[in-house]
């Protein structure tokens, strides 16, 4: 770990020191007394941490939070593990006591992660040590798309991300973000950097800066002796990502701004970067370390663990083009949790019949089709381990029910008994719907186009006629594979946006059975409004996009001496054990899924050969 202190502008402390503290003599007064304890406690964070809250902070913590009361931007790169969430939770609760008034913003990706935060400030409150914060909390309450915490005059607030309109009717003097890598920059430019440009108490600064004013006009005060007030605060903490992200170009920014000698502004930042060998020996556990290295390839340990950004992944699909075929935020497609009516939908299916959490995900993926440009979006995304066969049904039909699925692709392995298992249904039996396969080759090119007339002489999508059951030969693995990367290159496969503004409240507003459906593996959905579930759906599809394409980058391809090629996970991942295990179900899916598209779309264009008319005898009464 290397300390650089930079050129940047740096405000005088605002409080006295320990130092001058110790100059105090005699008795002070009610008043003074009470400013000198404040002085105090807002100096000495540990000591304030421990007596307030009931919590005992690590030497790198003190000196984060501490960053984050003297700067205006605090950017912490750390590596997992390392207890962001708390920190940031315990400089919140301090920062909301010591500077009464300020409105604190909790944003992260999704509004379960900022959540998770407030929930850190709560599980403080509720220690036994803790009861003079406890004193300090005035309200608690939690809506669906707000949790709100008064400490006095100041104020906490965790909200969602996705709706732009709410988080623009806040004013507030600081933000904290928790994973800013996942952050979308356009969120960042255009809601939160407006944040941090309104001043805190701007009625004040006026009347104060005009009695400045008059003061020096009667030579009573100097310029220099001007009321610093304080600016707006970032804070945001997060593992390190790829350089062609965002956050390293923040990252960039932020560290030249530091040390070049002339800055275009007069804020202060603070750039925390912290590996896990910077880290207590007491917080780590050793045997993580050793099973993270041995599992993990050396990039992905070094952004997760080292805290270090690297270049691109090393797998066959490349995060970067992935990147590129990703829609950006505010623009069409988006997530979807109901189908657009008058578009067309492929779905596929990776079956998992396991019910225990360590298992394969059983996963579900749609694209939406654009005809004109031969184009396709994945909108939607089902991934869940550790579910029972009637909750992959249900969802199976919520999918059916609320896209207008055009084709679906599924695998062999488990296919067919899974589709046995849906028209045995109760659930299918009820809405009479009868799932059907196509049986149809599709494999050797020169067979392609009679092929292609079998499919659509099978083809009735009124009778559920439309699925198609692959059986994963080593050949059809290969071209499938390699269509995928191909679709990727050439920006034909998408992956859609996060729903934001209009376009989140315009999902929010969909009439879903929503209380059905089980997308996570926690029990926490179950205890949920519909309202507050509806939020979590929504953002968890975004959250499904990132993981999709984490399984893509790790995909790894292998040639045997016989020229068999197969595409899987590394040999250390496979050998994982447990629910955080790495998985590829999803991108099975997506391969599925992608290689459906181009049949469906080949078969529309297909136009059967022409018939040669022949003499037809006719019986002459």
């Amino acid at each position: 770990m290397s300390w650089l202190k930079g050129e940047q502008d740096r405000r005088e402390a605002t409080v006295r020191g320990n130092k001058e503290m110790l100059e105090l003599k005699g008795f002070l007064e009610e008043k003074e007394a009470k400013i000198a304890l404040y002085e105090f406690l807002r100096h000495n964070i540990t000591f304030t941490a421990d007596l307030v809250l009931g919590v005992k902070l690590f030497p790198f913590q003190h000196m984060a939070i501490k960053s984050m009361f003297e700067t205006d931007y605090f950017l912490g790169i750390w590596a997992r593990g390392m207890s962001k969430s708390f920190t940031t939770g315990v400089f919140a609760a301090l920062d909301a006591m010591l500077n009464q008034g300020v409105e604190i913003g909790i944003l992260s990706k999704s509004f379960r992660q900022a959540k998770m935060i407030f929930r850190k400030i709560e599980d403080i409150a509720n220690k036994p040590d803790a009861v003079l914060f406890r004193q300090c909390i005035t309200k608690t309450s939690k809506s669906n798309d707000e949790w709100l915490m008064e400490i006095g005059a100041s104020r906490i607030r965790a909200l969602p991300l996705g709706d732009g309109e709410k988080l623009r009717g806040f004013r507030f003097h600081r933000i904290i973000i928790d994973e800013f890598a996942l952050m979308p920059e356009r969120i960042y430019n255009e809601v939160i950097v407006p944040f941090l440009a309104v001043v805190e108490n701007p009625t004040q600064r006026e009347d104060l800066f005009k009695l400045e004013s008059r003061l020096m006009k009667e030579n009573k005060m100097t310029e220099g002796e001007r009321y610093i007030w304080p600016n707006n605060k970032l804070v945001a903490l997060s593992s390190a990502s790829y350089k062609f992200e965002y956050l390293y170009k923040l990252y960039t920014q932020f560290e030249h701004l530091i040390t070049q000698s002339t800055q275009k502004d007069k804020a202060s930042r603070c750039v925390m970067q912290y590996s896990y060998d910077c880290a207590p020996q007491q917080l780590y556990d050793q045997n993580l370390i050793h099973q993270a290295k041995a599992t993990m390839s050396q990039s992905q340990f070094e952004r997760e663990f080292g805290a270090i950004f690297t270049d691109d992944s090393s797998g066959y699909f490349k995060t970067s083009k992935m990147a590129l075929c990703t829609v950006s935020d505010g623009d069409l497609p988006c997530v979807e949790v109901q189908g657009e009516p008058g578009s067309e939908y492929i779905l596929a299916f990776d079956p998992s019949w396991s019910q225990t959490e360590s298992s394969d995900d059983f996963a579900i993926q749609i694209l939406k089709l654009n005809a004109e440009t031969q184009k396709i979006t994945l909108v939607h995304s089902y991934a869940l381990s550790g579910a029972s066969l009637k909750s992959h049904i249900n969802y199976l039909l919520f999918c059916l029910e609320n896209f207008n699925v055009v084709a679906i692709c599924g695998d062999y392995n488990g296919g067919v008994q899974f589709m046995q298992a849906c028209n045995e249904s109760e659930t299918f039996k009820r809405k009479k719907i009868k799932l059907q396969t196509i049986e149809v080759g599709l494999d050797k090119p020169e067979e392609y186009q009679n092929d292609l007339r079998s499919y659509k002489n099978q083809y009735n999508k009124g009778e559920y006629r439309y699925v198609i059951l692959r059986k994963p030969t080593s050949n059809w693995i290969r071209q499938a594979n390699e269509l995928l990367q191909a679709n990727l290159d050439h920006h034909r496969l998408y992956f859609a946006s996060r729903a934001i503004d209009d376009f989140y409240l315009q999902q929010k507003r969909k009439k879903i059975p929503i209380a059905d459906i089980k997308f996570l593996r926690t029990s926490e959905e179950a205890k949920q409004t519909s309202a507050a579930k509806m939020i979590d759906f929504i953002e968890h599809q975004s959250d499904m996009m990132d993981l999709t394409k984490n399984e893509c980058a790790l995909i790894q391809i292998t040639t045997t001496a016989q020229g068999t090629q197969t595409f899987d996970l590394p040999s250390n991942l496979r050998r994982q054990t447990g629910p955080d295990k790495a998985r590829k179900d999803s991108y099975s899916a997506l391969v599925l899924a992608n290689w459906m598209a181009k049949v469906y779309f080949d078969a529309q264009a297909h136009k059967p050969e022409d018939v040669i008319e022949t003499f037809e005898p006719q019986f002459i009464m």
